[in-house]
Parts: structure tokens; sequence; C-alpha cells
């Protein structure tokens, strides 16, 4: 990054754009920058930066909250345009997504790492050139049959229990990222990691 330091913050939440994926397990970064926009009374509307972006001050922090619309493979590029305009550190981005190895209900908060085979979170690190950005990871369960497709299982949607735990995870997933934003990583950590429905 060149330039100056933003004391902005963004918080990028990854899926697919459309109505087809909408309720997949791939779409719950989606699905929690919705939830979180409505309790910070956020409207996530303003096309630019191939992505749906709004802006917003919490306790006195500045927030973007960013949907990228690139589909999940090249997620990074929306994310790297916005960053790189309003000079946020990878250390400022925080990003929600689904994870295959947590059980539904399940969050894990992280402040670095490698992509662990998520496409969405390779893309980021590509384009960025950096891994250390914090992340919320949202569980959706692993495949039930090793032998099915990764795609087709994270393009698949929740059986009517997954979607209760579901929901209790999506809740949280905004508020980890706000505890990360206003107490750090380790406390957000502390406090989200144990969580279950």
């Amino acid at each position: 990054m060149i330039g100056r330091k933003s004391d902005a913050w963004l918080i990028v939440g990854l899926g697919n754009p459309g109505k087809e994926y909408a309720n997949t397990r791939h779409n719950c970064g989606f699905r929690g920058i919705d939830i979180l926009a409505e309790k910070l009374g956020c409207k996530v509307d303003k096309s630019k930066f191939q992505g749906l972006y709004g802006q917003v001050t919490y306790k006195g922090n500045k927030l973007f909250l960013l949907k990228p619309l690139t589909y999940m493979n090249l997620s990074g590029r929306s994310v790297l345009q916005l960053s790189a305009y309003y000079h946020i550190p990878p250390s400022k981005i925080i990003v929600l997504f689904d994870d295959i190895s947590l059980e539904p209900g399940r969050l894990r908060v992280r402040g670095d790492g490698s992509a662990g085979g998520h496409n969405g979170i390779k893309s980021i690190i590509q384009e960025l050139g950096s891994q250390d950005f914090p992340r919320v990871k949202i569980g959706v369960g692993a495949k039930p049959n090793p032998e099915q497709d990764l795609a087709d299982w994270v393009l698949s949607g929740f059986s009517a229990s997954e979607k209760k735990a579901l929901e209790f995870a999506l809740t949280n997933a905004g508020d980890a990222a706000l505890c990360i934003v206003e107490r750090g990583i380790a406390e957000a950590a502390n406090k989200f990691n144990g969580l279950c429905p």
C-alpha cells in the first residue's frame, strides 16, 4: 500500500451474486454483512469497486461494509479496489466467510493465516499480497460424503436444524467483527471462538 494509511476499517462478506446462490453455504459472508448492516442502520447499496458497499460510523470508527460482486474466486479484486482507494491496510480488513471445517453455528476468529483451500480468501491474499488480515470464519459443516464434489456441497442449502444454528452464527459474526474493531483480535477470539448455539 502506497500513501497514507486510513483510520477506517473494511468489513467484507464473501459470496456469489444472484438469487440462485442466496441461501447456499458459500454465501454466509454476504448474509453476515446483511445482518450487520441492518444492525448498524447502514445501506450496502452503493455500486462501485466491483461490489456493493456502504459506509457508517460505529463508536467513532469509520466502517465500510462490502459485498464483492465478482463471484467468489475473484473476490480479491473488489477488496483491493476499495481498500486501495480509501488507503485501508490489510490489518484493518476483516473478512466474513464460510468454513466447512466448522459445524454450523460455530465461529472462529483469526488474525491471519493461509487460504485453507477457500478460493475467496486465496484471491484476497493474492490481490493484497498479504495474508495478515483478520477473518471471521462461519461454520457451514463438512461434506457428509467424502466422495461428494466440494463445489456442489458449498453451493447447497441448509437443513432445518442447520438453519437455526446458522442464524446464531450469522448474528454473532458481525458482532465478532465489531469486537475486533473495538477491542482487538485476541479479545474477539476469546469471546466468540467458544460460542455454540
